[in-house]
């Protein structure tokens, strides 16, 4: 058997030999500069990373003093687990999703105490259930290497408070923290005040903020004079949010569903993004948003407000997509709110209506009058159930699309309403009635009609409004050169009533001597 010391100097004889074959070449990996080194060893896991600290003294050196700790790299599926014991059931039995473990976060400890006091830390990440005070060590022995980016998730027996070391850091530019149930509170508005006079993207996820009306006002210049991304997610307790940060690109909102006004101006910001806010049950809510930069929009899962004042300034607007919560008949203030939102929206060149939007617009005479048209929008994409009652909604939407080179339709099967199918030989040849209000629309989507090229119909059924339709923008689409019939899978008798009516379409009158059909 190979003794060590023996096994030692073969080793070393083959790599003088290697050495020698490539002409007295030397390792010049190792030669390499430390910032070289250090980001070629990001992109390894950190426990490897730690593990080459053996190989002689200056990769020690170089894991004392590396910059770069991501802690979540230990399980690739590694999450905080939840409050609901039943998943944690789930989890133990699936071996999938654990969470860090205590042994993880003594490592995570150890390196943290032995990293080269004169060394800063650039990015530290990890995930894992811990207490308080242990949370608060070892964001404090971040701080005080000088820590740039910190991104935590982390799950407490308790509420905890929020880190005050964090506040008045003057290295740190990106601060993250999600936290699972119970979640955290933030400190009161006179510590946060003043603060984070360096950060520029700041992520919570769970804060109680209950009591607290004073934080409210928390996101301004003062505060936060270099942020340029702020998300905030699942806000317990906030009702009113005034958001002035001058710096501002970037605003996420996502499941602050008590929230019952929103004040943001901002002059640089780009994308605003609020998702399953308003809840609305609550006597009055209104949004105000002052942004003239503003580039994309998502307002999704939100009820109406009862007043909106969206500035549209200039043609910044590229892209938006609205979606609105199912509510019974609204009000005229709260239709007049619709309308003042999409007229905020009016110069986007690309636009995505859901379900609800496209009823309230379908079920309403206001919009006929109100409806401010998209005079730059280039592609349309509307998500409707496609019955009866949404064909006027579908005009009045065309109408105020003079110029659309793209039409997406995504139609939303709802099994409760009753869609009669599409079979010309069961008719007279006098036109059905989708047909005929579609030919009295002629003139007044004239400017619709010539610059229409593309449509794409997703969950085409072959039932007469999807046909009617169809039927006229081929007859009607001067420019159209495309036009996309998205199916879903038919079998036996089914697919022979497929291909007749396909031949029908094919039949219908073509305006343009360029349109292709296609079935998917």
């Amino acid at each position: 058997m190979e003794t060590r010391s023996a096994k030692k100097r073969r080793l070393l004889t083959i790599r003088n030999d290697v050495v020698e074959a490539q002409g007295g070449t030397t390792d010049h990996i190792s030669e390499l500069p430390d910032a070289v080194l250090h980001h070629i060893l990001f992109l390894l896991p950190i426990k490897t990373v730690a593990q080459t600290s053996v190989l002689s003294k200056r990769w020690k050196s170089l894991w004392s003093t590396f910059p770069d700790l991501d802690f979540t790299t230990f399980n690739p599926n590694a999450t905080v687990s939840s409050s609901d014991p039943n998943s944690n059931r789930r989890r133990r039995k699936s071996h999938s999703h654990s969470p860090i473990t205590a042994n993880d976060m003594g490592f995570i400890t150890q390196v943290l105490t032995l990293s080269h006091k004169h060394s800063d830390i650039r990015v530290l990440r990890f995930r894992g259930r811990l207490s308080f005070s242990r949370l608060n060590g070892l964001i404090r022995s971040a701080i005080k290497h000088n820590v740039q980016e910190l991104d935590v998730e982390i799950a407490t027996d308790d509420y905890f408070n929020f880190p005050r070391c964090v506040v008045a850091s003057k290295s740190l530019r990106v601060f993250k923290m999600k936290s699972r149930y119970p979640g955290f509170r933030l400190p009161p508005a006179s510590v946060m005040t003043g603060g984070f006079q360096s950060l520029h993207c700041l992520s919570f996820s769970l804060v109680i903020l209950y009591n607290q009306p004073s934080l409210s006002d928390l996101f301004s210049d003062s505060s936060f004079p270099l942020l340029k991304k702020l998300s905030l997610d699942a806000c317990f307790g906030l009702k009113h949010l005034h958001v002035g940060c001058r710096a501002l690109e970037d605003l996420n909102l996502d499941n602050c569903f008590q929230l019952q006004g929103l004040d943001v101006s901002c002059a640089k910001l780009d994308r605003l993004r609020v998702v399953s806010c308003f809840d609305g049950y609550v006597a009055k809510s209104w949004v105000r948003i002052n942004a003239p930069r503003l580039r994309i929009v998502v307002w999704e899962d939100n009820s109406v407000t009862d007043s909106c004042c969206m500035v549209e300034d200039s043609n910044e607007m590229h892209e938006a997509s609205v979606g609105l919560l199912q509510e019974e008949d609204l009000s005229v203030t709260k239709l007049q709110s619709v309308s003042n939102l999409l007229l905020g929206l009016s110069s986007a060149r690309c636009l995505t209506l859901e379900s609800r939007l496209v009823e309230i617009i379908s079920n309403s005479n206001y919009f006929a009058v109100y409806l401010h048209p998209f005079n730059n929008l280039k592609s349309l994409e509307l998500h409707t159930g496609f019955n009866k009652n949404n064909v006027p909604g579908l005009a009045c939407i065309f109408r105020s699309s003079p110029v659309l080179h793209t039409l997406i339709l995504k139609i939303v099967n709802d099994y409760k309403i009753e869609r009669r199918k599409w079979n010309r030989d069961l008719w007279d040849m006098s036109s059905t009635e989708e047909e005929q209000y579609w030919e009295s629309q002629i003139q007044t989507l004239k400017s619709f009609l010539h610059h229409l090229k593309v449509v794409e119909i997703h969950g085409f059924l072959e039932c007469e409004n999807e046909v009617s339709l169809a039927k006229f923008l081929l007859k009607h689409g001067k420019a159209l050169e495309e036009m996309t019939l998205c199916t879903g899978h038919w079998k036996g008798r089914d697919s022979l009533r497929r291909q007749k009516i396909r031949s029908q379409i094919m039949g219908f009158s073509w305006a343009s001597s360029n349109a292709k059909i296609t079935f998917h």
